[in-house]
């Protein structure tokens, strides 16, 4: 099969032979909607485990809670650390749709077995395997997922289907959490885990849906020690040669790092200071974050142009800790949402721009390296926030920890207006 360089062309409006809208392009419309119901299901997934959580520990009462959550997110981060410099290069020699819809097929059944694998045991040890399991497969699905975006979407589009493929992350995040944590706390978190199991369901027929032709396939790599070293050196060749991989990896690095102090001592904190323990407010929490972070990546897709890129990451993330030392330092509802929509609006560039920074700076044959290579290094700085969380969280309590991670997001942002200055999508 001979290979292509570029994605089939697009319906033009036949007055001003521009691309169509890319909703009316069909390629896109099928992704786009396949991904909004599959990220409904996967917040669902989130609030579930640690609902379940929630439940073994007698609503994090257990002296062991914190242990237990830093286990479930390094069950969650080890597939990627392991297989992620191996699967990359596999992505770039595959069908890409294929790899999507093998991989969600799996990720449904892996779902729907957590909750019969507890009820079997009540214990953790088969939820954490399943879980790696279910993360297994992301390692193949979400690089394929961002290295098939610019082989089915015209060029000068890119910008505009990235963002509006982050906005339905953020409407995923927004509709799951809020109805998730209702679910969770009032059908229980096994049926929460179900439906999730449906919604990959319906990304296949989605993804089915896709026209798209691969490029050329070369040989599988090998399997070695040796060789996953130069993958991961490969990685670190790319951010050191390219100003704008290594802007978007350093914006992404610090959003990641304050996921893992806000899974680990987040989670507590907002429990240990409710009226009445739940997930329902942790979903409220989440929503009003995918709210803001809607708002602003509706601001960035209409205005991005006017700003370097740097400026838009950095002092994004300059104002997410300022707000982040808000919440932090409160132990009122109130004062966490308006803290949690604008820890919102300042995250939103780092999802949104980097994405297209990314791609715009690989080659077709090298975005499924490129991408897996993001993956692991988001999932090992992840890993390291949530280790640093929990060690900070036991000997100190929440608020310091959040606090940290407060002042390494502004010194992050800090440093990515000084990097980026010289950068322009």
């Amino acid at each position: 099969m001979q290979a292509t360089e570029g994605p089939p062309p697009a319906p033009s409006d036949p007055a001003s032979g521009t691309p169509a809208s890319l909703f009316v392009q069909r390629n896109f419309s099928a992704l786009w909607w396949g991904q909004l119901i599959s990220l409904l299901g996967e917040r669902l997934t989130y609030l579930a485990l640690v609902g379940l959580l929630a439940e073994h520990t007698n609503h994090f009462a257990d002296p062991k809670s914190s242990q237990l959550l830093s286990l479930l997110a390094i069950v969650m981060l080890a597939p990627v650390l392991m297989f992620a410099p191996f699967t990359g290069a596999w992505v770039d020699r595959w069908n890409l749709r294929r790899v999507l819809i093998i991989s969600d097929t799996m990720r449904a059944g892996m779902v729907a077995l957590i909750p019969l694998s507890y009820a079997l045991s009540h214990h953790t040890l088969p939820v954490y395997a399943l879980v790696f399991g279910l993360f297994a497969c992301n390692v193949f699905f979400l690089p394929a997922k961002s290295a098939i975006t610019p082989e089915i979407v015209p060029r000068q589009q890119l910008l505009a289907a990235n963002a509006l493929l982050a906005a339905a992350g953020i409407a995923a995040t927004a509709v799951g959490a809020l109805g998730g944590g209702w679910i969770v706390d009032h059908w229980g978190w096994p049926r929460a885990l179900w439906i999730n199991g449906v919604t990959y369901l319906v990304s296949v027929v989605a993804l089915a849906i896709i026209l798209y032709q691969p490029h050329q396939h070369g040989p599988p790599p090998k399997i070695s020690l040796r060789a996953y070293l130069q993958e991961v050196l490969l990685g670190w060749a790319v951010v050191r040669s390219n100003r704008g991989v290594g802007l978007a990896l350093l914006a992404l690095g610090a959003v990641w790092v304050a996921g893992g102090f806000l899974h680990v001592a987040g989670n507590q904190h907002i429990q240990r200071h409710a009226l009445q323990p739940g997930m329902e407010r942790v979903g409220v929490l989440l929503a009003v974050l995918g709210a803001g972070a809607g708002l602003a990546t509706w601001w960035i897709n209409h205005h991005h142009h006017r700003f370097a890129p740097g400026a838009l990451l950095g002092w994004g993330l300059v104002l997410a800790g300022l707000s982040l030392a808000v919440f932090a330092t409160s132990s009122h509802f109130a004062v966490y949402a308006s803290a949690a929509f604008v820890v919102g609006i300042g995250a939103a560039p780092a999802f949104t721009l980097t994405e297209t920074l990314l791609q715009q700076s690989t080659e077709t044959r090298q975005r499924g390296r490129v991408f897996s290579a993001r993956d692991f290094l988001m999932r090992l700085v992840f890993l390291i926030g949530v280790s640093l969380a929990g060690g900070i969280t036991r000997g100190f309590g929440t608020e310091y920890a959040l606090l940290v991670a407060s002042g390494l997001m502004g010194v992050a942002g800090l440093l990515a207006i000084v990097w980026g200055r010289s950068v322009r999508t």
